[in-house]
C-alpha cells in the first residue's frame, strides 16, 4: 500500500482495489499534514508537495503508531532523512519545526496546576513558577511572519526567539521575545530553586559591558510582563531571600 512501485500487492488481489486502498491511505495522510503545516503548504507548489508527502509515506519508518503523531514523524522526515532539493526554502524546517509547535503544544497532557503557588507573589525575592505548557524557541529565520507575502531567502540579522504556550484557557498563544529574556527563562527552567532576583542577578553577570542595575530593572519587568501573560504563573509558596 505504501510503495506499490517497489513492491507489488498480494497475489489474486485486482490491482484496481488496491489503488482504492492506498488513496484512501495517502489522502487521510497527506490531509492530516496539510492542516499541521498550512503555511509550508501554502507555499509550496502541488507537485513538490505531493512528491514530498508521498516520499514520506512510502519511505520513512515512523516510530509511532499514533495518527495525532503523523505531524512529529513528518517533522522528523524533513530534519533527517529528506534528500533537500535545489528550490527547497532555505527555512522550510524551521518553519516545519514551528507550526509543529502549535500543534505539539495544544495535545501536551499536562496541565496548569491549580494550587501550589502564589499569583500575586514577589517575583525578584520569590521563585518565579513557569507554566509547563510554555516553551521557548529560537530561530535563524523569522518564522512567525512567514507568509505567501514574506518568503525570506536569507536569515535574520538576530535570531528570533519566540515563547509557545497554552494559557488557561487552553488557547495557544505565541510571544516574541528578546534574547536576555530567553536566556533568564532558561535560567529558571534549570535552577528551580533560584529566586527571581539571583536568576536576573545571573543573566546580569553574563553581560558585561552594560549596566548591571539598568538590567536587574529591565529583568524585574520582564517577570512582570510573563506573569501577564500568564508564561509565569506566579511564585513558588515557599519565599526565599535573593
Amino acid at each position: 500500500l505504501r510503495n506499490p512501485a517497489e513492491v507489488p500487492g498480494p497475489q489474486g488481489v485486482e490491482d484496481r482495489r488496491m489503488q482504492i486502498y492506498r488513496d484512501l491511505f495517502y489522502n487521510n495522510v497527506e490531509g492530516f499534514i496539510s492542516g499541521a503545516f498550512p503555511v509550508l503548504r501554502s507555499l509550496t507548489h502541488d507537485e513538490k508537495w505531493h512528491r514530498m508527502v508521498r516520499d514520506f509515506f512510502s519511505r520513512y519508518r515512523c516510530q509511532s503508531p499514533y495518527f495525532l503523531e503523523i505531524s512529529q514523524e513528518f517533522l522528523g522526515y524533513l530534519q533527517t532523512a529528506r534528500v533537500p532539493e535545489a528550490d527547497d526554502f532555505p527555512f522550510m524546517v524551521e518553519l516545519a519545526h514551528y507550526e509543529w509547535m502549535e500543534l505539539a503544544v495544544e495535545t501536551d497532557t499536562d496541565e496548569i496546576p491549580a494550587t501550589g503557588f502564589n499569583q500575586g507573589g514577589d517575583l525578584m525575592q520569590g521563585r518565579p513558577l513557569v507554566s509547563p505548557l510554555a516553551h521557548v524557541v529560537s530561530y535563524q529565520y523569522p518564522v512567525h511572519r512567514i507568509s505567501v507575502d514574506f518568503v525570506p531567502q536569507q536569515p535574520a540579522d538576530i535570531p528570533t526567539f519566540l515563547i509557545v504556550y497554552r494559557d488557561s484557557g487552553d488557547v495557544v498563544r505565541f510571544m516574541e521575545i528578546n534574547g536576555v529574556t530567553a536566556r533568564l527563562l532558561l535560567v529558571l527552567d534549570e535552577n528551580p530553586g533560584l529566586s527571581g532576583y539571583d536568576a536576573v542577578k545571573t543573566v546580569a553577570a553574563e553581560l558585561a559591558g552594560l549596566d548591571e542595575q539598568v538590567v536587574m530593572q529591565g529583568g524585574e519587568q520582564a517577570l512582570k510582563q510573563l506573569r501577564d501573560n500568564g508564561i509565569i504563573l506566579g511564585t513558588e509558596l515557599t519565599t526565599i531571600k535573593g
